[in-house]
């Protein structure tokens, strides 16, 4: 089990092409609704959506808050209130909170389309484009918002084709492109988030290691859970935890180990099968049978 940091420096090549394109195609766009994972609302913000919001209107779409801690994401939607960005916690999945994003969409849009009218351009449409990086469930919240059923969204990068619009209701259009990011490391510890979710593929990482620091934040903060799902007793994880004789690395992968042989991980000779408990861990909290969980805290 190797528990040393791995250094995180992954980053398609192929960015720059897909930034001019969607820097060219926002010439258009009156609206930017970038789509975020509410579990890490920062880890899965594009560092360069500033740069993309330049004089444009934004609102944020907390997706997936189904999985992620409901107060914790109350605090994210405080903190972008805080920056005057609406935010609202959407599951693209049941298509909760899909009607507020385009009531808040209209609402950041009325002075624009009052100055329209006051020039004769009445009946003007909205258009917005969707932007986010890879399973934060863009797609999904398009195929949601415009009431389809699979998105025309190429994930190929750089693909050049005729702009088309599609209309959300009476008022909106969307820019039909792919509109995808891809996540740049600010830290070591944005990319361990993005590895947590899914986002970055397990076969970038090794999986026991994301696992490893996984377990390690779930016990420190969502203990409860931990406890819950595998059937432990609280104190004797806890007792664990707080022996102070080996290294703290040395207390968490106990835990891991007591996680192991309670569902069956378990090689020929009593080993642990460290690969098969980390697919585990990684699937259960991916799938929210951890329960909700928020990686970013918003204190």
């Amino acid at each position: 089990m190797n528990e040393n940091k791995t250094n995180i420096n992954w980053y398609p090549g192929h960015m720059a092409k897909t930034k001019r394109q969607i820097l060219e195609d926002l010439k258009l766009i009156d609206v930017i609704v970038e789509v975020l994972d509410a579990r890490i609302p920062i880890s899965s913000q594009n560092p360069d959506i500033k740069e993309y919001c330049k004089n444009k209107k934004r609102v944020v779409v907390l997706n997936k808050s189904d999985l992620a801690d409901e107060n914790e994401t109350n605090k994210w939607i405080k903190y972008f209130k805080e920056q005057e960005i609406p935010a609202i916690s959407v599951d693209c999945n049941s298509g909760k909170g899909v009607n507020e994003v385009i009531r808040a969409v209209k609402e950041v849009s009325k002075e624009n389309q009052e100055k329209f009218s006051n020039k004769g351009r009445v009946g003007k449409s909205i258009r917005i484009m969707i932007l986010g990086i890879p399973n934060v469930g863009k797609s999904t919240f398009i195929n949601k918002i415009t009431k389809r059923k699979t998105a025309q969204v190429g994930n190929k990068p750089g693909v050049t084709r005729q702009k088309q619009w599609v209309k959300v209701d009476n008022e909106i259009e969307l820019m039909d492109t792919p509109g995808i990011l891809w996540p740049k490391f600010e830290s070591q510890e944005v990319g361990m988030n993005l590895a947590f979710t899914g986002t970055i593929k397990d076969d970038i990482l090794e999986k026991t290691e994301i696992a490893f620091e996984l377990l390690k934040f779930l016990l420190n903060n969502y203990l409860d859970n931990i406890v819950e799902r595998y059937k432990l007793e609280k104190q004797e994880i806890q007792d664990v935890l707080q022996n102070k004789d080996v290294d703290e690395n040395d207390n968490y992968l106990e835990v891991l180990n007591i996680i192991a042989t309670k569902r069956g991980a378990i090689l020929s000779g009593g080993r642990i099968d460290y690969e098969k408990i980390s697919g585990i861990l990684l699937d259960e909290f991916r799938s929210g049978k951890l329960g909700r969980i928020t990686i970013e805290k918003k204190e």
